[in-house]
C-alpha cells in the first residue's frame, strides 16, 4: 500500500517548549516574639542535625561520584569483546555475538523530522522540558513498581543515553544515582540537540548496530535519510529492548504492535492525521534478509533474549561472555531433520506450512533441542517466530491435566461416564454440545478408555467433575504461565480452549514422566564474564507438584496402545516398538493447531504443526497424522539402543461405589434359563446364564462431585448439570433399546430336588459278573416332568444316549478288556433335573480283548490360511475303527507345541466322519492343528498336523 509523501515541517526541538509565566509563590512569614529557652534549644538541635545531614549527604555524594566519567570524554569507549554461545559440551560454538561495532555517524540535520518525533514521543515526550531527569517520572515509576508491582520505566532520553553509552547495566541504586548526576552534567555541558545527536549515533539498535544510521542500513539496506515514516517508527521502537523487538527474533508481532503505538502517538500529538496513521499502520515494512549464520537459531535467540533482560543489551553484545547452554547438538540436528522432512509432506498433503519441536530431559528440566519453525530464515512462513514460546491452542493434548485433577479429587481410571452427545449449557439460547472427532457415541465408558481414545463428551464431563478451580490450580503448579486467569475459561478448557506455549506444555508432561516431580525449564548451564568469573550456573530445582500415584495413572493410560486402538488402531505413530512410551495428541476443532506430546521416564518431546498466520490446515490434519510422525521419528532416532525404561503400575483401590469401580449402574445376575428367575444351587450349570440389568443414570445420580468418596447425593437434581446429563442418557438408551431393567427377585422354581427323576437300576447289580459281550442295562424310571433322556457312561466316557422309552442300554462291549469297569447311568427330564446311579460290573469274556490299532484321518482339506472373519469354521475327521474309538479331540498349538488348547471334543462316536466346530479364533499368527483319537482301552493316536495361519 502506498504511503503519504512526507515533507519536513521545519520541526525543531523548540516546538516542544510551552510558554508560560512563573507563578508567584506566597511565603509564610514566621511569627515573631519572645521564645522560651527550651524552644531555642530545640531549634539549635534541629539546626545541628540538619548540618550533620548535609555534611553526610555531601560526603556520600562525593564518594558515589568520585569515579564518574568526564562528560567531555564521552566518545572514549571500552573495547568491545565477542560473546560466545556454546552447546552443552562446551566444544561446539553455536553463535558468536561479534564485539566489532557497526557504527556510522550522522548529523542531526540529516535525520528526518519524523524519525526524531517518533523517537522522542515514545521514549521521552518531555525531552525539551526537563534538565536531564524528571522528578515526576521517578516518583511515578516508584509508585508503579513498588505499590502496584508492575514494571515501568522513568528514564529520560538523556538518562538512556548515559546508561547505554557510559555506564553499565547493573541494577543498583548507586548506578541509578550516577545516571541522574551524569544526565544533569550532560545537560549542563551540551545543548538538547547535541545530546539528541549523540543519542542517535550511540544508542544500540540490536546486535552490532550502534546508532540509527547503522540500524537503518542493517534492517532496511538504506540510509536513515531515505526511510519512510513506518520504518522510522520501527527504529524508534527498537532501543527499549533490541533483542526482544528484533525483526529477526521470535517477537516480531510485539515490534509491529509497538510500531503501531508510536504511529498512534504521532497522530495524537498532531504530527500526522488520523487517516495517515491508518495508512502507515497498514504499510508492510520490508526487512533486509538477516545475515547472521547460527546453529539452532531459535534456541540462540531465546537465550539471547533471556540474558539481555537479565544483564542488559550492552553486556550481551560487548561483554565477552561465554555462555554454555543445555543444547544437545546431536538431538538438535535430528530434530531439525525430521521437522524439515515431515513438514514437506504436510505442506503437500495438509496445507500445513510449519512445525516446531521441543525436547526436554525431565530429570533436569534442561532443554536438549528446540526447533521453533521448519526454516528460521523463511519470510514466507514468518520463520523467525519461535513457536516454542508462542501462544497456540493445545486441543486435546491438555486433557491429561484435567484427568489428573479428577484423579486427585478421588475419581479413578475405572470411573464410568456416558459418552453420549450432551448439551452442557444451562442457557437454552446458547447450547454447548461438543462431539467426538469421529461423530460417534460410545455409551458407558471408563475414564481410562475416554482419555486413551480422546473422547470429547466424557472429557467435558471430567472437566466438570474435577472443577475449574482445581484444574487451573494444577495447571499453574505444572508451570503454565498462560492459564492462571480462570475467569477466561469454562468447560471447553478441556478441549484446548486456553492458549499455551509449546515449551511449557512439553515440560508439564515431565511431571508425569517423573511421577509428580517437576523441574523448571533451563537452557543455560553456565555463564562466564570476560574475566572468567562465573555469573550464573545451573542448579537443580525440583518440586513435587502431583501425587505420584496419579502420575502413574496417567502414564498407564497414555502408554496403553490397546486402550486407544478403538480410535487410533493398533498401528499408529504413538508407539516405539517394544519400548514403553506414553503419548497424547491434540487437534483444534478448526484444524489450526495439531500436537503430539510424548515421553519416556528420561525424555519428553512435544511437537506442534500448523501455520504461523493461524490459517486452517486441510481436513484430516489431525495431531496423530501430521505431528505424531515427527515425534515418532525423532524419539526413535535419539533413543536408539539406549536402555529401555518401564513405567511403574499405579495402585487403583476399590471404592465399593459401582460407578467409580467400573460398573455403569449395572448389576450382573445369574439367571435360570428355564424359569427366568434367579439361579440357585440346584440350577444346572448349562442352564445358568449371566444377565446384565442396567439402571440408566449419570454419575451425578450416584456420586457427589465435590466429595466422590462420600455419601451419594440426597437430591441429584440440585446439581445444575444433572438434568442435562440424565435426559441425554435416557434418550440414548431408548434409541439403542437399552432401557433400564430390573433383575428378578424370585428364585428358580423349576430346578429343585423334588423334580429330579426316580432312577432304579434293575440290571446289572453292582459288582455283577458279565459274561455276555452284549451288555444290557434295565431301569425303572419316573419323574414329575417326565423322562427326557438317559445317558450311559463306561469308565467316564459317554457310551450312549437314549431318548426313547424304555430308555434301556444294549451295546456290544467286546471292545473292553476283562475286568471291572465303571458304569454311570444319568436320567434327566426336559430341563435337566437329573438323577445319577454309579455301579461296577466285572467283564469276563472267554477271549480277552486285545488292543486294536485305531487311526484318525482328515476328511476335509484344511486351508493354510484362515481369516478371522471365517469363524466359526468346521473340520471333519474319520476314525478307522469306530467301535474301538471312545473319544476324538480337536486341538491346536503354537509352532513349538508349548501351548496347547482344545477346540472341541466328541463322544460317543456316533457318526463317522465326525464334524468339529471351531467357534472363536485365536490372535493372528501361525499354529498347528491336529486331532487325537482315544480308544476304549487307552489307545491314543494323533492325526497328521496341519500348519495354518490365522489372519
Amino acid at each position: 500500500m502506498p504511503i503519504p509523501s512526507m515533507t519536513h515541517k521545519n520541526w525543531t526541538g523548540k516546538d516542544w517548549n510551552e510558554s508560560g509565566k512563573n507563578a508567584n509563590i506566597p511565603r509564610n512569614n514566621s511569627p515573631r516574639g519572645d521564645k522560651k529557652w527550651t524552644k531555642k534549644r530545640i531549634a539549635l538541635y534541629l539546626l545541628g542535625a540538619a548540618a550533620i545531614f548535609i555534611v553526610f549527604s555531601l560526603v556520600s555524594l562525593f564518594w558515589i561520584t568520585r569515579n564518574l566519567p568526564d562528560p567531555n570524554k564521552l566518545m572514549e569507549r571500552q573495547v568491545a569483546q565477542s560473546t560466545k554461545i556454546y552447546d552443552r559440551t562446551g566444544e561446539v560454538l553455536l553463535y558468536e555475538i561479534h564485539g566489532e561495532e557497526k557504527r556510522t555517524l550522522v548529523s542531526l540535520n540529516d535525520i528526518p523530522d519524523y524519525v526524531k518525533q517518533a523517537t522522542i514521543l515514545v521514549e521521552d515526550k518531555d525531552y525539551y522540558k526537563h534538565g536531564g531527569f524528571s522528578v515526576w517520572a521517578i516518583f511515578r515509576t516508584v509508585v508503579t513498581n513498588v505499590v502496584f508491582g508492575k514494571k515501568a520505566g522513568g528514564s529520560t532520553l538523556t538518562q538512556q543515553f548515559v546508561k547505554n553509552s557510559i555506564l553499565t547495566n547493573e541494577k543498583t541504586y548507586t548506578r541509578k544515582l550516577k545516571e541522574l548526576i551524569l544526565a544533569y552534567r550532560l545537560e549542563e555541558k551540551f545543548s538538547k540537540d547535541e545530546i539528541l545527536q549523540m543519542y542517535f549515533n550511540e544508542i544500540p539498535y540490536g546486535s552490532t548496530s550502534y546508532g540509527i544510521e547503522a540500524a537503518s542500513q542493517r534492517y532496511f539496506g538504506k540510509s536513515v535519510r531515505e526511510i519512510n515514516l513506518p520504518e522510522a517508527a520501527i527504529l524508534a521502537a527498537l532501543p527499549q529492548a533490541p533483542s526482544r523487538y528484533s525483526p529477526y527474533g521470535s517477537h516480531k508481532d510485539l515490534l509491529i504492535a509497538r510500531q503501531h503505538h508510536i504511529i498512534d502517538l504521532m497522530a495524537k500529538y498532531g504530527y500526522i492525521s488520523e487517516d495517515e496513521a491508518v495508512v502507515y499502520k497498514d504499510f508492510e515494512v520490508k526487512f533486509r534478509e538477516p545475515r547472521e549464520k547460527m546453529i539452532a537459531p531459535h534456541f540462540i535467540m531465546y537465550i539471547k533474549e533471556q540474558l539481555s533482560d537479565k544483564y542488559g543489551e550492552k553486556t550481551i553484545e560487548q561483554g565477552g561472555l561465554k555462555i554454555y547452554t543445555t543444547l544437545d547438538l546431536y538431538k538438535q540436528k535430528i530434530a531439525e531433520e525430521v521437522v524439515a522432512e515431515q513438514a514437506e509432506k504436510n505442506i503437500k498433503n495438509y496445507n500445513a506450512t510449519n512445525a516446531a519441536l521441543v525436547s526436554i530431559d525431565p530429570k533436569t528440566g534442561q532443554v536438549l533441542a528446540m526447533v521453533g519453525s521448519r526454516d528460521y530464515f523463511s519470510t514466507e512462513i514468518d520463520g523467525q517466530v519461535n513457536i516454542a514460546t508462542a501462544l497456540r491452542q493445545p486441543g486435546s493434548s491438555v486433557k491429561p491435566i484435567v484427568y489428573a485433577a479428577a484423579f486427585l479429587k478421588g475419581f479413578s481410571p475405572n470411573t464410568v461416564l456416558y459418552d453420549v452427545v450432551t448439551n452442557f449449557s444451562t442457557d437454552t439460547s446458547k447450547p454447548y454440545e461438543p462431539r467426538n472427532y469421529n461423530g460417534k457415541e460410545y455409551g458407558p465408558m471408563t475414564m481410562r478408555a475416554s482419555l486413551a481414545g480422546s473422547l470429547n463428551t466424557t472429557a467435558v464431563k471430567t472437566m466438570y467433575l474435577a472443577g475449574l478451580d482445581n484444574v487451573i490450580k494444577l495447571a499453574s503448579a505444572l508451570g503454565y504461565s498462560t492459564l492462571k486467569d480462570k475467569d477466561r475459561f469454562g468447560l471447553s478448557f478441556v478441549l484446548g480452549g486456553g492458549e499455551v506455549k509449546l515449551l511449557e506444555h512439553t515440560n508439564a508432561y515431565s511431571a508425569f514422566a517423573r511421577e509428580g516431580e517437576l523441574r523448571p525449564t533451563s537452557v543455560i548451564l553456565k555463564v562466564e564474564d570476560g574475566k572468567g568469573n562465573i555469573l550464573e550456573e545451573y542448579k537443580e530445582k525440583k518440586e513435587i507438584v502431583l501425587d505420584g500415584n496419579v502420575a502413574r495413572m496417567i502414564n498407564d493410560i497414555l502408554s496403553d496402545n490397546g486402550a486407544r486402538s478403538y480410535i487410533f488402531g493398533e498401528k499408529n505413530w504413538l508407539v516405539l516398538g517394544s519400548r514403553p512410551v506414553a503419548a497424547k495428541t491434540g487437534t483444534t476443532n478448526d484444524n489450526r493447531d495439531a500436537w503430539t506430546v510424548g515421553y519416556t521416564p528420561s525424555l519428553v518431546t512435544g511437537v506442534w504443526v500448523g501455520n504461523n498466520n493461524n490459517s486452517q490446515m486441510k481436513a484430516g490434519a489431525d495431531g496423530s497424522v501430521v505431528a505424531a510422525p515427527i515425534w515418532n521419528n525423532y524419539m526413535k532416532r535419539v533413543l536408539g539402543d539406549t536402555p529401555i525404561e518401564q513405567f511403574k503400575k499405579p495402585e487403583i483401590k476399590k471404592t465399593n461405589k459401582p460407578m467409580l469401580d467400573g460398573i455403569s449402574g449395572e448389576v450382573t445376575v445369574k439367571i435360570d434359563k428355564a424359569s427366568g428367575l434367579l439361579a440357585t444351587e440346584y440350577t444346572p450349570e448349562n442352564y445358568i446364564e449371566e444377565k446384565i440389568f442396567r439402571e440408566m443414570h449419570s454419575i451425578l445420580y450416584y456420586i457427589d462431585k465435590n466429595n466422590p468418596l462420600g455419601d451419594a447425593p440426597k437430591n441429584p437434581n440440585d446439581d445444575p448439570q444433572f438434568a442435562l446429563w440424565e435426559s441425554r442418557i435416557l434418550a440414548w438408551a431408548d434409541k439403542n433399546n437399552m432401557a433400564s431393567t430390573t433383575p428378578p427377585t424370585e428364585y428358580d422354581n423349576v430346578h429343585k430336588p423334588e423334580n429330579r427323576p426316580t432312577l432304579i437300576v434293575t440290571f446289572p447289580q453292582n459288582k455283577e459278573n458279565i459274561t455276555n459281550p452284549i451288555l444290557t442295562v434295565s431301569t425303572e424310571l419316573s419323574a414329575p416332568r417326565g423322562i427326557n433322556r438317559v445317558e450311559y457312561h463306561i469308565d467316564n466316557i459317554p457310551a450312549s444316549i437314549n431318548t426313547s422309552y424304555p430308555f434301556n442300554f444294549e451295546k456290544n462291549i467286546s471292545f473292553l478288556k476283562n475286568g471291572y469297569h465303571n458304569l454311570t447311568i444319568k436320567a434327566c427330564d426336559d430341563v435337566d433335573n437329573c438323577s445319577t446311579q454309579n455301579l461296577e460290573f466285572n467283564l469276563l469274556l472267554n477271549e480277552e480283548q486285545k488292543n486294536i490299532d485305531i487311526g484318525l484321518i482328515w476328511i476335509d482339506p484344511v486351508s493354510p490360511e484362515i481369516a478371522t472373519t471365517s469363524f466359526p469354521t468346521t473340520f471333519r475327521l474319520t476314525t478307522t475303527n469306530i467301535d474301538q474309538t471312545a473319544k476324538i479331540n480337536l486341538s491346536y498349538s503354537n509352532l513349538d507345541g508349548s501351548e496347547q488348547k482344545l477346540i472341541a471334543s466328541v463322544a460317543p462316536i456316533i457318526n463317522n466322519p465326525e464334524t468339529f466346530t471351531w467357534l472363536t479364533p485365536p490372535i493372528s499368527g501361525n499354529y498347528k492343528l491336529y486331532g487325537e483319537a482315544i480308544g476304549w482301552n487307552g489307545q491314543l493316536i494323533k492325526s497328521e498336523e496341519k500348519y495354518i495361519t490365522i489372519k
